[in-house]
């Protein structure tokens, strides 16, 4: 067990060393459409990269339905793993609309002998994940 300051640090020198060994900027919140944005998600039970739309209810079902449009292009050109949840509820119990990619190992933000793994996963994922998204962003803002 880590006590909250250990883990803290733990996270942060996962962060640095994430943004050194693979430099560059990523879309996350810069998408330019409101509610929608790219997220890193990793804890001590399981890393993913998200597609999380988070605004109103009706501009939620608008960008779903696009998204809907669009999903077997995403399966089958990008991320074939992708997990499609219209109603997924996060651990503060706000609900969205997420896309995402779960890596499917075991690993920990604790375990630091998981982060290579882990940080070649969100490298490959999310850079997937903006192509898709540049390619046809105009159709999902649209």
């Amino acid at each position: 067990m880590f006590s909250k300051e250990e883990s803290k640090l733990l996270k942060q020198e996962f962060w640095t060393s994430f943004g050194k060994s693979f430099p560059r900027k990523w879309l996350l919140y810069d998408t330019k459409t409101k509610g929608l944005s790219f997220k890193f998600h990793f804890d001590t039970k399981k890393a993913l990269v998200a597609l999380d739309l988070e605004d109103d209810l009706e501009e939620r079902i608008n960008h779903w339905g696009k998204l809907m449009a669009l999903k077997s292009i995403l399966l089958e050109e990008y991320l074939p793993e992708a997990v499609f949840e219209e109603a997924y509820v996060l651990e503060n119990g706000k609900e969205i609309s997420r896309v995402y990619v779960l890596l499917d190992a075991s690993v920990s933000i604790h375990n630091k002998k998981s982060w290579r793994l882990v940080m070649e996963f969100f490298y490959e994922t999310m850079s997937k994940f903006e192509a898709f998204f540049e390619e046809y962003k105009d159709i999902i803002k649209g």
